[in-house]
């Protein structure tokens, strides 16, 4: 199943830390354009090797927003797990997919693109984010044509040509979004499951084969203009248990 949200009109901010159900998804925007102070406060919460990773960035606007990415993730996990954030240690798959080292129960992903990161929080379901800045492809079509499935193509350029752009970034999304939940990324090959499109319109996930995989909901969300997003949960969870949070930085935790 998939659903699509409007931008702002499901963004809420909480007043108070929210409590995360079984039955529930958590998803996190947040704005990755913080002060140099609020930076300097987010580093401190770093690992050795989490901070080793953002010295490697060349420059320093990708090596600030990557601190401020993970620093909200260690805060967001904290107040989950009602824990300090510089307590966290993670492990990561084959693929480098990180998960905590004491508590899976809590599965987590997150994603960043530009200024914008979102953060994607269930209990025991696989779960993965993606998010994308919509910017101009004329490439598009042929990107489609080298990773997207036959069927997925075809619907690209059904449509009309100032509305692929748009679609193109949907189906990107979704796709990688699964490959994140699965810990498999861009390895996996985006064309090893495709996004159709049932009778009412809506998008769900399949096999190659045009078999419906029924122990996954997809969603899509808006988190900013000129922004496209998904998260891929497996497990049926209903429209209804799909919160979305705006994220405030504050002080040591994100609220």
């Amino acid at each position: 199943m998939m659903a699509n949200s409007n931008i702002d009109s499901i963004w809420q901010t909480p007043l108070q830390l929210p409590k995360l159900k079984g039955h529930q998804v958590h998803i996190w925007r947040a704005n990755l354009g913080l002060s140099t102070p609020e930076i300097e406060q987010l580093t401190t919460l770093l690992s050795t090797d989490e901070i080793a990773r953002a010295d490697k960035f060349r420059f320093a606007k990708h090596r600030r927003k990557f601190i401020a990415a993970r620093g909200i993730l260690r805060q967001l996990l904290g107040n989950y797990l009602e824990v300090s954030p510089r307590s966290l240690t993670f492990t990561y798959s084959d693929r480098g997919k990180p998960q905590l080292a004491t508590d899976i129960s809590l599965q987590f992903n997150l994603s960043h693109s530009e200024e914008y990161a979102l953060f994607g929080f269930a209990l025991n379901h696989l779960i993965g984010v993606d998010i994308e800045h919509q910017r101009a492809m004329p490439d598009a079509l042929k990107i489609a044509q080298r990773f997207f499935s036959a069927r997925e193509y075809k619907m690209l350029v059904a449509v009309p040509l100032e509305q692929q752009p748009k679609l193109f970034f949907q189906l990107w999304t979704a796709k990688e979004a699964y490959l994140k939940a699965t810990g498999t990324g861009l390895s996996g090959s985006l064309s090893s499951v495709e996004i159709c499109l049932d009778q009412r319109e809506s998008l769900y996930l399949s096999t190659i084969k045009q078999d419906k995989i029924i122990d996954w909901s997809l969603y899509c969300c808006t988190p900013a203009t000129d922004y496209a997003a998904a998260i891929a949960i497996n497990a049926q969870i209903s429209t209804q248990d799909v919160n979305y949070w705006h994220c405030n930085y504050v002080s040591d935790r994100a609220l």
